[in-house]
């Protein structure tokens, strides 16, 4: 079963290559120390409550950091499954495109694709401090209007809507799998290390949900 929707993720990432894999300036995503974000609105303490809620603990740190020398050789491969999942489905490529022209904008696709593969390394690496945390609530922001196309100058949709920031997070921790199988690790080990990633995009997604939440409701 997950081979069969990797096989069907990659096919879709291989016709869509032309499109979606445009030139264009690379912007990294969060690097510690090295950006400034606005303070998140919780705390490291509600921060580890959440984390508490998620049963995420030490070992899925640790599982997440192996995953990181089996994800990092086939980091554009996985970000172009992803890409090729968004491409297969309108609603979700309508984020993408001009306002004006109606296509596809491909210098943002290809900043944002950047970020995505840095993303990719920064889960795998993060260490849960406040720059960190911070960070995730600017991710948060660019999704969200007015922070949508402002990082990168793009006339595009207002914002993606919070049913499909939530539900991405399914076809995300899917298809990573198979390439965690790549290494060589015991079955026990994929499973860890799948497990702290379904955690952790979990994890993440609920804090990019701030800016969709009634103020006092998060």
């Amino acid at each position: 079963m997950r081979m069969t929707m990797m096989t069907v993720l990659v096919a879709a990432g291989l016709a869509g290559c032309g499109t979606l894999r445009a030139q264009g300036p690379e912007i990294p995503g969060y690097t510690a120390g090295q950006r400034t974000v606005a303070s998140a609105p919780i705390s490291l303490a509600e921060l580890e409550e959440l984390q508490k809620s998620l049963l995420f603990t030490e070992d899925d740190v640790r599982a997440l950091r192996m995953s990181r020398e089996v994800l990092e050789p086939n980091v554009e491969e996985l970000v172009g499954v992803w890409y090729g999942f968004v491409g297969a489905n309108p609603h979700l490529l309508a984020h993408f495109r001009d306002q004006t022209t109606g296509e596809p904008d491909g210098e943002y696709l290809a900043r944002v694709r950047a970020r995505f593969e840095q993303w990719v390394l920064d889960t795998a690496d993060a260490e849960y401090d406040q720059d960190w945390l911070n960070y995730q609530f600017e991710i948060g922001r660019r999704h969200h209007a007015p922070g949508k196309n402002t990082t990168d100058g793009a006339d595009s949709t207002a914002q993606v809507e919070f049913r499909h920031l939530v539900a991405l997070t399914i076809p995300v921790t899917t298809t990573i799998r198979p390439f965690l199988e790549r290494g060589d690790h015991t079955e026990a080990e994929v499973d860890a290390m799948h497990a702290a990633w379904v955690k952790s995009v979990l994890m993440q997604t609920i804090l990019w949900s701030y800016p969709y939440i009634h103020e006092g409701d998060f």
